[in-house]
């Protein structure tokens, strides 16, 4: 449906987005994910016709849009903020479009009216018709502009954090919603986000991005296990990330890493390190057991002493030092029936070697960046 070959964008100086080169399938739910400033909204422009790329093409349904105006491409945009007609009602902001079109000139009369009532019933607002865009909740108001930019059938819908103004619980709801609404009607959806959780939920493939670069494109299940990148994983969800050195493979399926002051077994990521590189050992915190007793079995295992405990409803998060003085984060969920740990005390850290994942080494983000580069976005 959606081809971005090799496009770069600048301003000046600034390189916004550089050599993106991929496509988006027909009736696929896509997200392009990053920080703020990481090229995802100037890409969805791009594609938009709000912006023309420096160099590289971008082709819609197999033909060059690249310098084609945006009223002239078949695809509609859906921003944050919503600008529906404040003294239309919902039916009339939604049948403006293709009123406007003369919908009903081309395709014989009435067919205004069926697109609207059929897209108000796929929105699941045919009951609020006649409300104006006051009367309605920020969900509601959502759903409208949905409707409003799906009426003309366009070959793809863009959104632009089109949650961003929902409180929290809202946008949960409305991410399934989404979800629903693009299933129903076989629409290609591209969707940019800053937000893990809704690109997770939603997403058929997702593009991270960083500094105007495409770091991986795959499913949420492929991005999550299998981060390409020490970016993407720090990223994607919460991961501890410990520098080492990669020492050798001890079979087919597993290396062994010199990392948290021991020789520990692990899954190799997809690059290739040399015996005696640099490498970076990643454990998703819930992957992470802990016990009193030095654990037995096919583990890796660490040492550690607890620093802090925080409650988070159906966990607790666990903050430890490892021998080496290296933060580690478990999540420890009621199954694991642990006595009441207070900081201080001495543990045992483990996990199964095929729940870790060996990246190529770079520089790894601290607590705070992320926490920073999230509040940033």
């Amino acid at each position: 449906m959606i081809e971005i070959d090799h496009v770069t964008k600048r301003f000046a100086d600034y390189v916004a987005v550089a050599e993106a080169d991929f496509s988006i399938g027909s009736g696929e739910f896509f997200s392009m994910l990053g920080p703020s400033g990481c090229g995802k909204t100037t890409t969805l422009r791009m594609i938009a016709g709000f912006e023309t790329p420096t160099e590289g093409a971008i082709r819609l349904e197999g033909h060059d849009v690249s310098h084609v105006p945006p009223h002239k491409r078949n695809v509609n945009t859906v921003f944050q903020h919503y600008a529906l007609f404040p003294h239309m009602t919902v039916w009339d902001n939604v049948a403006y479009g293709p009123r406007s079109l003369r919908i009903d000139k081309k395709k014989g009369k009435g067919e205004v009216k069926r697109r609207v009532d059929e897209l108000l019933e796929v929105v699941r607002l045919t009951e609020f018709a006649q409300r104006k865009p006051e009367q309605l909740s920020g969900g509601q108001q959502q759903r409208v502009a949905l409707a409003r930019a799906l009426v003309n059938y366009p070959s793809a819908l863009l959104l632009d954090e089109p949650l961003g103004a929902l409180d929290l619980k809202l946008r949960h709801v409305m991410q399934f919603e989404l979800k629903r609404i693009q299933r129903e009607l076989g629409i290609t959806f591209v969707y940019v986000t800053h937000d893990q959780e809704e690109a997770l939920t939603m997403s058929d493939r997702i593009a991270v991005m960083n500094a105007g670069n495409v770091e991986q494109i795959g499913t949420p299940t492929e991005i999550y296990d299998r981060p390409a990148t020490v970016f993407v994983a720090g990223f994607i969800g919460q991961a501890n990330l410990w520098n080492g050195t990669q020492t050798g493979r001890t079979n087919r399926d597993f290396v062994e890493v010199d990392v948290l002051g021991s020789k520990l077994r692990a899954r190799p990521g997809d690059t290739t390190i040399e015996s005696g590189g640099r490498a970076t050992l990643m454990v998703r915190p819930e992957r992470v057991r802990i016990t009193m007793e030095q654990p037995t079995g096919d583990v890796a295992t660490v040492p550690a002493t607890v620093t802090d405990l925080t409650f988070q409803g159906p966990v607790v998060r666990l903050s430890l030092v490892a021998a080496d003085e290296s933060p580690i984060v478990a999540h420890v969920g009621p199954e694991q029936d642990l006595p009441m740990l207070r900081p201080g005390d001495k543990v045992h850290v483990s996990w199964a070697p095929e729940s870790s994942l060996v990246l190529p080494a770079a520089g790894v983000p601290s607590t705070e960046d992320l926490e920073e580069m999230l509040d940033d976005s």
